[in-house]
């Protein structure tokens, strides 16, 4: 792995932020503005007495007279999601997910796929995830060798990388941005253009109650564990950006002539 400018294991507080937009096919500042609520952690687990192992959350391992209270998995959406009875937290209809990730795979249509199973998975492999919580819609990665493909990274910005964006590190994301939006792939109505997700909206997808990769591969496969860009800029330093790093889901900085996977987003409806 590369040498990071800076690390964040977990960010927070809001970071500014420049997401590239595609107009009149080059790159240009967009708007930003809040697309729905903040995603829980996906950590649905608690330590146990001992301090050694994961186990159930209980009164006896978390609860406020215990030695370790107040953790993770005892509060929030994924709590929620773990006692409906309880709780009466629902999902909404055609999602699923970790916790209380509550996603809607849709094909390269943008047609919602159906679930299957239980826990409920996708019944064919998603071009794309809605998510309901944040309504974000993000891109799926192939393994085809095609536009698309999980293998292939990307300089940040305009000026590192080329306009080859179908094979290995030629392309920078201003022009996998443009070429993604020329694709049509998953059209919803209202939606907005392909961009690179800020620090923040890419968190919201990581699920740390996995690793390697640290995200739900039944909604999001093709995941590579190594580092995906944001468009935050490092405000340290100019030259750098910030990405997440999916093995384990923790934050680091880098030069934007480094090159990382990507993976973009659009705005729901």
């Amino acid at each position: 792995m590369q040498t990071p400018l800076a690390l964040s294991r977990r960010p927070l507080v809001r970071t500014a932020w420049l997401p590239l937009y595609l107009a009149a096919m080059a790159s240009a500042a967009q708007a930003a503005g809040p697309t729905g609520l903040l995603n829980d952690t996906g950590q649905t687990r608690c330590l146990n007495r001992a301090g050694n192992a994961l186990e159930a959350c209980s009164a006896a391992n978390t609860g406020d007279g215990s030695a370790r209270p107040g953790q993770d998995g005892r509060f929030g959406r994924d709590a929620a999601a773990g006692n409906p009875g309880a709780s009466g937290f629902s999902k909404p209809a055609g999602s699923g997910g970790n916790g209380g990730f509550a996603f809607i795979p849709l094909d390269v249509s943008g047609t919602a796929i159906a679930l299957t199973g239980s826990p409920p998975v996708p019944s064919a492999t998603p071009r794309c995830i809605r998510d309901t919580v944040t309504n974000l819609i993000w891109e799926v990665k192939t393994d085809d060798n095609g536009l698309q493909d999980k293998d292939w990274s990307y300089g940040w910005g305009a000026n590192t990388g080329g306009t080859n964006c179908l094979a290995g590190s030629n392309c920078n994301t201003n022009n996998y941005i443009i070429a993604l939006n020329a694709a049509s792939v998953c059209p919803v109505a209202g939606a907005g253009v392909w961009r690179l997700p800020t620090r923040r909206e890419l968190l919201s997808i990581v699920d740390h109650g996995r690793f390697s990769p640290a995200i739900d591969v039944n909604y999001f496969p093709n995941t590579v564990n190594s580092n995906y860009w944001s468009a935050t800029g490092y405000a340290p330093y100019p030259a750098g950006a910030w990405n997440v790093y999916f093995t384990y889901g923790n934050t680091y900085a880098y030069n934007q002539s480094s090159v990382s996977h990507v993976r973009l987003v659009r705005s729901g409806q």
